[in-house]
């Protein structure tokens, strides 16, 4: 995809993984509500959270990978950027921020504002809940342990080290921790959901980091669990939330890619879609 060899690429979203790699190649990554999509015939890391979507090299392509995969028709307002309140979350999404990044997004805010969104910083501490709700090892654990339980006796070196040790986490949750987390993300939902009413997406960076080198993390698991962490902290949020979100460019050219997620609440794939249309458009406007 970014080397241009393709016009889009399929993948599942769990925790990130369209939005991350998009957000660290320049290109855009969107991830519906999870249930909009089917994943008949794809094997899953989690039956809660997982998403079949696509990255992009633009949002309106975005649109079009996603009305395929959903069967369904988008509808666009259409709105310009001067329409759209929006809000920028202050809990954990802006935590330890790589300077590159943190340039990256203040500049994009900055641009956004100076063509009219109405941008506001809200708390929203609801996020910072999101560790210790996971921190038995969360859907991810639990549901693959489920469905690879019966394999690591007989293929058990077949599976790569690392993912084996995150799958592996699943076998010490009990069904009532699985039941526990299940009601206790319902409630995370609505009060997340309240506190977001009235804005028409969220911006955060869509990872606080650039692309990592590769060599450190092949060598060391400190280093690989390090970055892993670090690249799916905020996108991860939106899975737990059952919501959706948008991964577009806004790094200036020449410098290392930095997403920015424009993401909402289940079933606000076309208001995002529709405001990351009037973002893309404007962050593009500004650059030039």
């Amino acid at each position: 995809m970014a080397a241009g060899a393709a016009w889009a690429a399929l993948g599942s979203d769990t925790g990130g993984s369209i939005r991350i790699p998009a957000a660290l190649h320049g290109l855009v990554g969107f991830k519906s509500t999870a249930r909009v999509v089917p994943t008949e015939g794809a094997i899953p890391l989690s039956t809660t959270l997982d998403t079949v979507c696509a990255i992009t090299h633009s949002v309106r392509d975005a649109i079009v990978l996603h009305e395929v995969l959903a069967q369904r028709s988008v509808s666009l307002e259409r709105r310009p950027v001067s329409a759209l309140r929006l809000a920028v979350p202050t809990t954990l999404m802006l935590d330890g921020l790589e300077p590159p990044v943190a340039a990256a997004f203040e500049r994009s805010i900055a641009t956004l504002r100076a063509a009219g969104a109405r941008i506001e910083e809200i708390a929203l501490p609801s996020l910072a809940e999101l560790a210790a709700l996971n921190a038995a090892g969360g859907f991810s654990a639990a549901e693959s342990w489920a469905w690879h339980r019966h394999r690591p006796a007989a293929d058990g070196e077949r599976y790569d080290p690392r993912v084996a040790m995150r799958i592996r986490r699943g076998e010490k949750m009990s069904a009532a921790d699985y039941v526990e987390l299940m009601w206790a993300r319902r409630k995370w939902i609505a009060r997340m959901e309240a506190a977001m009413s009235g804005f028409d997406a969220m911006l955060s960076p869509t990872v606080p980091i650039v692309a990592p080198a590769i060599a450190p993390l092949i060598a060391s698991d400190e280093a690989f669990f390090a970055a892993n962490a670090a690249l799916l902290r905020n996108p991860s949020a939106v899975n737990f939330l059952d919501g959706c979100a948008l991964s577009l460019p806004c790094h200036e050219p020449g410098t290392m890619p930095v997403g920015l997620m424009v993401w909402s609440s289940a079933l606000r794939d076309d208001a995002v879609l529709d405001a990351s249309l009037a973002i893309e458009a404007a962050l593009a406007a500004g650059q030039r």
